[in-house]
């Protein structure tokens, strides 16, 4: 990567992170992290403003599942972002870690202590954190080679086949760098699996196991299926039934839900999975369309 070789206050996967994010122009052009620099271009790199890294400990509840002495498995409220950035510098899960856990969690990169993954503000659901670096690498391994056991559920827009799988190219959106699309030519390989729960009134309660975990993949494959997260306010749209159409206005958000997680404990061996349920609001909905 050129920019890599520039000598930058960057490491390659933050300079990566920064074009995916339109921070990185050629001859006035965004690109993406693979594009190749010619003799003669002209690269602009205008990173913002170096963000604070020493994020403050707040006593925000915690619904954790499970603690040990190198991980915490929670579940995560819809709302709650998980780590700090210019527009949420307070308030995120990672300041409630750094409170629970007294300052000390696995480096985890920029402003991400401990987190090995992440789930959507607006995403609830079960969460593992690493407390040290060993146990950080062994899960994010375990989440590069596929090796978990991933599954949420969401209320879908609509009637879908009983069970499918969607495999496609993955990648930012062509025209609008904060969305993601599956439909990228060259992108990463993406695969969502599912099954239908439960068939509603002008909905479909699904379960989605996660082959891959591109970023928004579950809400990205159903609204370019055609069959939208009911809720969802940057991929779906207004769903085609009146009673669907409320228990959107209502939620606010995305149905969604990660409803199992299961993974090897790094330094036992011990094979774990936790489940939990929708929040009340979810529920609510998949009632009042019953």
């Amino acid at each position: 990567m050129w920019l890599a070789a520039r000598g930058l206050p960057f490491s390659r996967s933050q300079i990566r992170r920064r074009i995916d994010e339109g921070e990185v122009r050629v001859n006035g052009r965004v690109v993406r992290a693979a594009h190749k620099v010619a003799p003669g271009d002209r690269v602009r790199f205008a990173p913002p403003a170096p963000e604070p890294v020493a994020d403050e400990p707040e006593a925000i509840a915690l619904a954790i599942l499970h603690e040990d002495a190198h991980l915490i498995v929670l579940d995560k409220p819809a709302g709650l972002v998980v780590h700090p950035a210019t527009s949420h510098a307070r308030g995120t899960l990672v300041n409630a870690l750094l409170h629970h856990c007294g300052g000390q969690l696995a480096v985890g990169g920029e402003r991400r202590p401990g987190i090995v993954h992440r789930l959507d503000k607006d995403t609830s659901g079960v969460m593992v954190v690493a407390k040290d670096d060993p146990t950080l690498a062994a899960l994010q391994a375990q989440f590069h080679a596929h090796s978990l056991d991933r599954r949420y559920l969401a209320l879908v827009d609509g009637v879908v086949a009983e069970e499918g799988v969607f495999r496609t190219r993955y990648g930012r959106h062509p025209r609008d760098r904060k969305r993601f699309s599956s439909r990228v030519a060259g992108g990463k390989s993406a695969v969502t699996h599912w099954r239908v729960v439960e068939r509603l009134h002008g909905a479909t309660l699904i379960e989605a196991r996660l082959e891959t975990g591109r970023t928004h993949q579950i809400r990205v494959h159903f609204a370019d299926g055609g069959h939208p997260v009911v809720g969802d306010q940057t991929y779906g749209r207004p769903p085609r039934d009146a009673r669907v159409r409320d228990e959107a206005t209502r939620l606010g958000r995305q149905a969604l839900h990660a409803a199992v997680l299961g993974f090897t404990h790094p330094s036992t061996g011990e094979q774990l999975r936790f489940e939990t349920p929708p929040p009340d609001d979810m529920r609510r909905a998949v009632e009042a369309l019953r």
